[in-house]
């Protein structure tokens, strides 16, 4: 009776579970992200990389910098206000001759400025170039940024690519191996041939697995680049197939030439240096300020005092500070600037002849890269026929697994050559627009 019970109480537990399993609503499943296109990519590697950030952040304190030393150029406002106590002692000033007497308060409004001095000129134009060069960096990691998200941006590409041929070659290694059990039965090949092909198939399985962790690599990889968080669901456009034409060589160089932000920035770091010889110079002159004062300077803090005498007035003065003798200091400084400037002036030149030879370097790799692409096509469709032509043949016992084995091989290959010879196009075709600024 407590065995039949137990069995009705089982059946009962297991129907409601049933039940609920049918009626309970399924939890919905978190939408596939839509792919990004490359200049999706690009958008958001500008927005979240930490190194572009920080590029930009440099030229903005620059832009502080250009604004500090062109308020030193402008009069200046100031207040100031003291009181004085000085022991009485009978007299009328106290303990301390120096004071005016026992109470001293002083109030007034100070306006200062410059008259006349060339190095703090000079300092606001070396912060209008040092911003100049400040921005053209920024501009030089941004395009640095640019470069390296399209190289992975086409690495995860052909990642997925060639995650898709491992599992292609999987899938082929599985037939073959079908084909040899099916031959061995019938007696036509010997158990070797099965082995070889039990080999193989584990070789193509270790190979997809590889795969998909390369591709896996690469998503993070792209991932850490565009996002400011942790992802891993990264999806990409493949736009591999479409091969963009290449543009001529002069107009590549010209384009270049004028949009090149590291000449720019060598250029300002030139002007920059420059500026500073002027302020090592200007230390050579003399400087002329004034100040004028406006308030109160008395024993009472009053507008009058008790004589009905105005306290409440002005005061201006102006100076002029002229350099004699500092040791030779001076003189050390305008050779440090001198020197700056010829170092500047080396590093425009390098960076000239550094972009001119990016240009052609880059250039001559997408031609070889696009002259190479159709080449790589044809041995993928020769590899192809030439895998089933063997296959074809091994079923009429005119070949040895062993070929079957390389033509298995040297399709794989061809397969993962034809895709990064694509993924070396893109990636020098992108180098060429990112030194002409066109990505």
């Amino acid at each position: 009776m407590i065995r039949r019970l137990t069995c009705v109480v089982v059946a009962w537990g297991a129907f409601a579970v049933s039940a609920l399993a049918q009626t309970a609503p399924a939890a919905p499943s978190q939408p596939a992200p839509s792919p990004l296109t490359l200049q999706e990519a690009l958008a958001q590697g500008r927005l979240n990389a930490v190194q572009a950030r920080a590029a930009i952040n440099a030229a903005d304190l620059a832009a502080e910098d250009r604004k500090q030393a062109r308020a030193a150029l402008l009069p200046s406002l100031s207040a100031f206000a003291q009181y004085i106590h000085t022991q009485p002692n009978g007299s009328g000033s106290g303990v301390f001759v120096a004071n005016d007497g026992p109470n001293v308060y002083t109030t007034w409004l100070t306006v200062h400025g410059d008259v006349f001095n060339a190095g703090t000129w000079a300092s606001y134009r070396g912060a209008a170039a040092a911003e100049a060069a400040a921005r053209a960096k920024a501009d030089v990691a941004s395009r640095g940024l640019v470069a390296t998200i399209v190289q992975n941006f086409y690495l995860l590409v052909a990642a997925a690519h060639k995650s898709a041929n491992a599992n292609q070659s999987l899938k082929e290694a599985q037939t073959f191996l079908q084909i040899t059990q099916e031959q061995e039965t019938a007696g036509e090949v010997a158990h070797a041939d099965v082995v070889k092909a039990q080999i193989q198939l584990g070789q193509r399985q270790r190979e997809a697995q590889e795969a998909e962790l390369a591709a896996l690599k690469s998503r993070l990889g792209l991932s850490v680049l565009i996002y400011p968080d942790y992802r891993e669901d990264v999806a990409v456009v493949d736009d591999l197939h479409d091969v963009a034409p290449l543009p001529p060589l002069d107009a590549v160089t010209s384009a270049a030439t004028g949009a090149s932000p590291d000449v720019r920035a060598a250029e300002a770091s030139v002007r920059q240096e420059s500026f500073g010889v002027s302020v090592a110079r200007g230390a050579f002159l003399p400087t002329v300020s004034f100040d004028y004062f406006y308030g109160i300077n008395a024993n009472d803090f009053a507008t009058y005092n008790p004589e009905g005498q105005l306290l409440l007035g002005s005061a201006f003065q102006i100076q002029a500070t002229v350099p004699l003798w500092n040791w030779g200091a001076t003189q050390s400084k305008l050779r440090q600037a001198h020197l700056k400037v010829q170092q500047a002036q080396a590093e425009l030149s390098l960076a000239q002849r550094e972009l001119l030879a990016n240009v052609t370097t880059f250039y001559r790799e997408a031609e070889v890269a696009r002259d190479q692409v159709e080449s790589l096509r044809t041995s993928l469709d020769l590899a192809t026929e030439s895998l089933r032509l063997t296959t074809l043949r091994y079923r009429a016992g005119e070949v040895t697994v062993l070929e079957v084995v390389d033509a298995q091989s040297t399709l794989r290959d061809a397969r993962n050559a034809y895709d990064d010879g694509l993924v070396r196009y893109r990636v020098a075709l992108a180098a060429l627009q990112t030194l002409t600024g066109t990505l």
